[in-house]
């Protein structure tokens, strides 16, 4: 696919048209959905539990409900973009979510609220993948290319920020308008989406259908999830937990020798012996992973221990989302000087710094001096670590197979998101105290938090076996206008 730009001779002077710019703030605006719905949903927990008289543990498949289909689906929604279209795996899929929102806002039971959360997952895991890689596509790799994922990856933390917000002012009013507020959003973008998205045709002479891949690598993300979030409650050391996960082993098992002898695989296993791609995939599961443990405890420190409101802890956490909205459009120039490797391993080693410093917390806080700069810290490394992962994950992949490794990259971020929640949890329920004073909690947190350094610590170390002692030279299409051949230019992995 040629991307519609215009240019001059050098990358670095094209200037985007207003219509390929309406294309990206499509892309966005789902990407924004995406993380705004996560962030959202925490805050309203207690009202929805209060208003439809849930338990804690149906409460818990609210969030879970939207994990479950999000992370074991995006296997094939990332192959199906592929297969039958990018353009019209995403509009679908963004329709699906419109309605699934609308429905959340509406219903008055349990399990149909659950019910939406899972199809609006289940359409976040076509619209995230087929959205990336339309960017992939449209966009040529290089500087062109870096600019747009950084402004994308920007979308998605400013999302996240925001939710926290918006949850904590809306839920005052009604938990419902939490669940409302995506559908209006969803639906713009989806008529703007029909005007401004590319086309693209279906992937040509791709060998059939790999149907057997497709229901067995669900199956197995499924089952994985699952799992993962179920273990917690079932305990880790049980029979059930301990079935489900030799269970998860053998279906991957299957499924590495099913697609391995599959003419049109749903993964074709050789994008897995570039190391960067490794690496990739691994740094976005310890990054999520490490990220989405430290909010879940530093959420029931604010507000249990602490005392603080639902938007007072959104508050403290807005630094951190405010800076990576302001400095992430600019790292895909910083990306072209120093390479994705390099910012991969700044941002994790600022990641590990502000996790330690964080380990400082009391019951009397100040503000300035102990929150303040692990936030800031935390937030600069997700505005190196979040563009660049994506950058490195989808470089030196050809077109027919972008919405493949976008598919996988997503997977690595919810699964390590899931896993790494499900052990930061186990462990903070394991040293929780039987006479639960104050300082007792706040010392049964301090193993959670520590493992959580501990992930970033593992990103950081799988991050340095890529780095190389001088540059590295490769081929990078930069895209030129529609009426003109691309040229290939040299630059930084």
């Amino acid at each position: 696919m040629t991307s519609p730009l215009t240019t001059s001779a050098d990358a670095s002077t094209v200037r985007w048209t207003p219509r390929l710019w309406g294309t990206l703030l499509v892309l966005c605006a789902a990407m924004f959905l995406d993380a705004l719905d996560v962030s959202m949903v925490g805050v309203a927990l207690p009202s929805i539990g209060s208003d439809l008289h849930l338990s804690t543990s149906t409460l818990q498949w609210i969030v879970s409900g939207y994990i479950l289909g999000y992370g074991g689906l995006l296997l094939l929604g990332g192959r199906t973009a592929d297969l039958l279209g990018r353009r019209q795996v995403f509009l679908v899929a963004l329709g699906v979510f419109a309605l699934a929102s609308l429905l959340g806002g509406l219903v008055d039971s349990g399990p149909l609220l659950i019910a939406s959360r899972f199809i609006k997952g289940l359409s976040a895991a076509f619209t995230a993948p087929a959205g990336l890689s339309i960017i992939t596509t449209t966009f040529a790799e290089g500087p062109l290319r870096n600019r747009a994922l950084s402004i994308y990856t920007t979308c998605a933390a400013t999302g996240f920020s925001m939710g926290l917000v918006l949850s904590g002012l809306l839920t005052e009013a009604s938990w419902r308008l939490t669940m409302l507020l995506p559908a209006p959003i969803a639906l713009i973008a989806l008529l703007a989406g029909l005007k401004l998205l590319p086309r693209s045709e279906r992937e040509k002479d791709h060998n059939g259908y790999d149907i057997p891949g497709a229901v067995i690598g669900t199956a197995s993300m499924l089952l994985l999830v699952f799992t993962v979030v179920q273990a917690p409650q079932a305990g880790w050391a049980s029979t059930r937990t301990l079935l489900s996960f030799l269970a998860v082993a053998v279906l991957l098992t299957v499924f590495v020798l099913v697609e391995r002898r599959s003419p049109g695989p749903l993964i074709r296993l050789g994008v897995l012996r570039s190391g960067s791609q490794i690496r990739a995939q691994l740094g976005a599961v310890a990054f999520f992973g490490s990220y989405v443990g430290f909010q879940f405890l530093t959420t029931l420190y604010m507000q249990s221990l602490l005392g603080w409101s639902a938007l007072h802890t959104a508050l403290a956490f807005l630094p951190a989302g405010a800076l990576v909205a302001v400095s992430s459009t600019k790292v895909g120039s910083v990306v072209d000087r120093f390479g994705t490797q390099r910012l991969i391993a700044a941002g994790f080693a600022l990641m590990v710094v502000g996790y330690a410093l964080f380990l400082r917390i009391n019951l009397d806080p100040v503000y300035a001096a102990v929150v303040l700069p692990s936030m800031l810290l935390i937030g600069a490394a997700c505005a190196l670590v979040f563009p660049s992962l994506n950058i490195q994950a989808t470089n030196g992949v050809e077109d027919h197979e972008q919405g493949m490794v976008s598919g996988l990259l997503n997977t690595s971020v919810q699964v390590g998101g899931a896993i790494f929640l499900a052990v930061v949890t186990a462990v903070v329920t394991a040293g929780a105290p039987e006479h639960a004073t104050a300082q007792a909690v706040l010392d049964s947190y301090r193993p959670g938090f520590a493992v959580v350094t501990a992930v970033a610590v593992a990103g950081l170390l799988i991050t340095l076996t890529g780095l190389r002692t001088r540059r590295g030279q490769q081929s990078v299409v930069v895209a030129r206008s529609t009426s003109v051949e691309a040229e290939r230019v040299p630059a930084r992995d």
